[in-house]
C-alpha cells in the first residue's frame, strides 16, 4: 500500500527544539520527531510513507513571510508544503498571491492559534483569492490540546465556507472537528463536494464505530489519510483505517489516491 500523509508539521532547525519543548509541555504529549524536516523524513522512511504534506502555522502577522519562504525552500521530492496567512496581517490577500508564486499547494489555518473564526467575513477576500488561484484551504477543526479558550473551528463554520465558496477546496482536519464528531456528522459529512476530512490524530480519540460511520457518510473519496505527526505516529491512523470494514479500493482512496487527485500529483 502507498501512503501520503496529508497532515504533518515541522519547523526550522533553529526553532524546532524550542517549539517541541513548549508544545509537549503544554499538551503532555511526547512528540514522535524532534520537529525538523530531517527527522520527519526518518519517520517517513520507517513507516513507508511516500510523501508528506507539511502544514506550517503563522501565529503572528510578522511570521507569515518568513514561514512561507522557509516552506518554499524545504519542499522537495516527497515533501509537499503549504503556506500560512495570518488573519491580522494587512497584506494577507497579497501573501496568498505570493504563496501561489512560491509553488506552495495551499494554506493552513489554525483558528485556535490565530484567534479567528473560519467564517469571519473579514477573511472572505482571502478565500476568494485562494479559490481563484486553485489553492487548498486546510483548517484545524475542533478542540486542540494545545489551545486555550472556546473552540473557534466548529463544523458549522466550515459548512458556511463550503456553501459560500463552492469553488474553494476545503480540508476540515481531524474528521471535521476533533471531539466534535457528532456536529461534523450533522453539518458536514456527505453534504459538500468541495470539502474533505483528514484523519489527523483521530486514532488517539475516536473509536472504530464512530470513525466508520463518519467515513461512510462522508464517502471514502473525500477522506484523506493524515497523522498530525509529530503529535501521533502515522502507524496509529494506518491501523485504524485498516481495521475498518472498507473495500481495498476505499482504503486506497483514503491512503493515497484522494491526496494525489487533490494535490494534482497524477
Amino acid at each position: 500500500m502507498r501512503y501520503i500523509d496529508f497532515h504533518t508539521h515541522a519547523f526550522t532547525d533553529a526553532l524546532a527544539e524550542r517549539a517541541m519543548s513548549v508544545l509537549s509541555d503544554k499538551s503532555g504529549i511526547s512528540p514522535l520527531t524532534d520537529g525538523t524536516v530531517r527527522d520527519l523524513r526518518r519517520v517517513m522512511a520507517e513507516r513507508d510513507i511516500s510523501a508528506a504534506v507539511i502544514l506550517p502555522i503563522a501565529t503572528k502577522p510578522s511570521q507569515q513571510t518568513g514561514i512561507n519562504n522557509w516552506a518554499a525552500g524545504v519542499k522537495e521530492e516527497g515533501i509537499i508544503c503549504f503556506g500560512s496567512v495570518h488573519p491580522e496581517a494587512e497584506d494577507r490577500a497579497e501573501e496568498v498571491q505570493r504563496i501561489k508564486a512560491l509553488g506552495l499547494r495551499g494554506i493552513k489555518f489554525h483558528p485556535e492559534y490565530q484567534q479567528f473564526s473560519p467564517d469571519d467575513e473579514g477573511m472572505f477576500p482571502v478565500y476568494e483569492k485562494m479559490a481563484e488561484l486553485g489553492l487548498i484551504a486546510v483548517f484545524h477543526g475542533g478542540w486542540d490540546p494545545y489551545g486555550d479558550g472556546d473552540v473557534k473551528a466548529v463544523p458549522e463554520s466550515f459548512a458556511v465556507l463550503a456553501e459560500t465558496f463552492p469553488e474553494l477546496k476545503i480540508v476540515a482536519a481531524h474528521m471535521g472537528g476533533l471531539m466534535l464528531w457528532e456536529d461534523s456528522e450533522r453539518y458536514l459529512a456527505g453534504k459538500y463536494p468541495n470539502l474533505w476530512f483528514d484523519t489527523g490524530v483521530v486514532a488517539r480519540y475516536l473509536d472504530d464505530e464512530a470513525m466508520l460511520r463518519l467515513v461512510k457518510k462522508q464517502g471514502a473519496e473525500r477522506v484523506l489519510f493524515g497523522s498530525d505527526c509529530p503529535w501521533d505516529d502515522p502507524l496509529n491512523e494506518i491501523a485504524l483505517i485498516e481495521r475498518l470494514p472498507l473495500s481495498q479500493y476505499e482504503k486506497e482512496k483514503i491512503f493515497f489516491r484522494n491526496a494525489e487527485e487533490l494535490l494534482g500529483l497524477n
